[in-house]
């Protein structure tokens, strides 16, 4: 933009050129339509609440409601020790084999979806359509189908889980191998190492703790994901909580919860743990696994006491060694002491000796021994049986000719106005907790909180939220409320919290202080660094993470229907009940349709703020 010419004096600045100012550049029409697109989200999701009536009024109600439905519940029935260690060993018997399923399924699923490991684009977006295909379809949907083929069981539950659970285990892994340095396959490709040699040697081992770190993070989201499955038949403390609740219990119904609620944050701080150790972070001194790395790092510390003699390589060309040293020579190889070993033309005593047991080692036959026994134990525990297996099998053709063709019921006004309500749900859930989520997220953040303790505090009350299975929150709020989509939305809003913060404080937390302290330096005070530098670093990676929880809430949204919290997993729910599965077909594919128009619309996001 050029500025106006304004008269000079002579012989001060005449001829001079107009002064010109940088013109400010233009916004690409990609972030122009990303900006419409996510305006135009916002206010869909404004409108979902105000036409979900969802409202002060309506929490105030619940609040004086809630304060009555405890004096009733109080004091919990809890059932005796014995039936609890039975339904909760059913419950991780079945989360287990289900996580399990779905990595041995996502690795070659990944490997087949991953650019660096196959060269076929076909094979490549078929792999690829599984893995968005699974992602797409709940477990919920899935459980109700398997329980028809196999019965009542938990073959049911692990089938739907592990099935489902490929669409994120199965991306991740894809992701994670594209990601990987070629170096070391390449390397194998030259010395004539087979396709399966150079998956075995250079890209699955160095992926291990990855990984390892992924299956136990979709372990949580099963654990959580299990309460639903209880409501269609499936074993486990879920299908206690769904007979109480039933029956109107409500005693034992949430004394059940609860203990479902400690098993989760349980499981969510443990499994924390691990990952951070397998990722090569260093965990708590006070933590329950302190004792395992105190152990470990003696051994480092004491290798020498593992083997005989400590072994010192002699110069090159004497070939003296200790015990378990290397003597690069040309005349000959040390025989000094226990397993000397070298590389020579003269002749030597040559001992195979095993690896010293170090720290990383016991860690490693520790991890594994664990693995093992923890893998047979669900086996036993979910009593899987192959007749069942096999005699489902033979029937799975004709209870999938009862699914077809697709049929309404009569009742297609219904199912379109429940699948409107069902993304109400979403967008109204994703809205609620992202604006909860901001000054949760913000004050967990170590580097921008007043102080460490405050950060800390709301660090606990972070994992405390994602500990709660929406399923869980949307029955207290059904109680509370009444039936209907407001308590499916505050349900949602609720899971979304413990995501969104989380991600606000880890991107808050990751941005680059460089960019701070340059603002700070230009004369900004701390609330004006925090928006002009911390915000605008961290504002791509929460909007990206936003739409994956829009995603995520709406396919939750399908699921919370068959508590009575609305949407068309309530009438999908009526019609498996009276074995109507034509009409079930039809909200499958009305669910299928809809999760992959949102899944796109959030991948095309997230690749622009990217």
């Amino acid at each position: 933009m050029t500025v106006t010419e304004t008269p000079v004096r002579p012989g001060r600045g005449a001829g001079r050129p107009p002064a010109e100012f940088p013109s400010r550049p233009a916004t690409p029409f990609g972030h122009r339509a990303m900006n419409l697109v996510l305006l135009g989200l916002l206010g869909a999701a404004i409108w979902s609440i105000i036409d979900l009536k969802i409202n002060l009024a309506t929490m105030t109600d619940g609040l004086g409601y809630a304060v009555a439905f405890l004096a009733r519940v109080v004091p919990l029935d809890f059932p005796p020790l014995g039936e609890i260690i039975t339904m909760v060993g059913q419950t991780l018997a079945i989360v287990v084999c289900a996580t399990v399923l779905s990595v041995l399924l996502s690795i070659p699923v990944a490997l087949l979806a991953a650019r660096n490991t196959t060269v076929n684009q076909v094979t490549r977006g078929g792999a690829r359509l599984i893995i968005v295909i699974a992602r797409a379809l709940p477990e919920l949907i899935l459980a109700m189908f398997f329980l028809r083929i196999f019965g009542l069981g938990a073959i049911a539950g692990v089938l739907a889980l592990g099935l489902h659970s490929v669409g994120m285990v199965g991306k991740l892994y894809a992701d994670a191998i594209e990601e990987l340095d070629p170096g070391p396959r390449e390397a194998l490709r030259a010395t004539g190492a087979t396709k399966l040699q150079q998956i075995t040697g250079a890209i699955l081992p160095p992926l291990g703790p990855a990984f390892v770190a992924t299956a136990l993070h979709r372990f949580d989201i099963n654990l959580r994901g299990s309460v639903i499955l209880g409501f269609v038949g499936v074993g486990g403390i879920g299908l206690e909580i769904a007979g109480a609740l039933n029956t109107m219990n409500y005693r034992r119904g949430l004394a059940l919860a609860m203990i479902l609620l400690v098993i989760c944050l349980i499981t969510e701080v443990v499994s924390g743990l691990i990952r951070m150790a397998l990722l090569g972070r260093a965990a708590p001194r006070r933590s329950p696994l302190a004792w395992l790395r105190r152990l470990t790092d003696r051994a480092d510390r004491n290798s020498g006491g593992w083997v005989r003699g400590t072994g010192h390589a002699g110069p090159r060309g004497t070939g003296s060694g200790g015990s378990g040293s290397t003597a690069v020579g040309t005349g000959g190889i040390g025989t000094r002491g226990i397993g000397s070993k070298g590389i020579g033309s003269g002749a030597s005593d040559q001992r195979r000796i095993s690896p010293p047991w170090t720290g990383d080692r016991i860690r490693r036959t520790i991890s594994y021994l664990l693995t093992a026994v923890v893998i047979g134990a669900s086996l036993a525990g979910a009593q899987i049986s192959p007749e069942q297996l096999a005699g489902g099998l033979q029937q799975a053709t004709h209870i999938m000719s009862l699914y077809l063709p697709p049929g309404l019921g009569g009742i297609g006004d219904k199912l379109f106005a429940a699948m409107l309500e069902t993304v109400q749900m979403g967008l109204a859930g994703t809205l609620i907790g992202l604006v909860t989520a901001i000054p949760v997220g913000i004050l967990a953040a170590r580097n921008v909180a007043p102080r460490p303790g405050i950060a800390t505090f709301f660090r606990v009350i972070i994992v405390s939220v994602r500990a709660f299975p929406d399923l869980i929150i949307a029955i207290c709020i059904v109680v509370l409320t009444g039936l209907g989509p407001v308590a499916g939305a505050l349900a949602l809003s609720f899971g979304a919290v413990g995501f969104l913060s989380k991600i606000i404080a880890d991107s808050i937390e990751e941005t680059d202080l460089a960019v701070q302290d340059a603002v700070r330096s230009g004369g900004g005070d701390g609330p004006q660094v925090f928006v002009a530098a911390t915000l605008r670093q961290a504002a791509p990676s929460v909007v990206s993470h936003v739409m994956h929880q829009l995603d995520v809430n709406v396919r939750g949204a399908t699921s919370l229907g068959v508590v009575g919290a609305g949407g068309i997993g309530y009438y999908m729910t009526n019609a498996n009940r009276v074995l109507n599965y034509q009409v079930v077909t039809s909200c499958m594919i009305m669910i299928l349709v809809v999760i992959l128009a949102i899944e796109a619309l959030a991948l095309w996001v997230r690749h622009r703020v990217s």
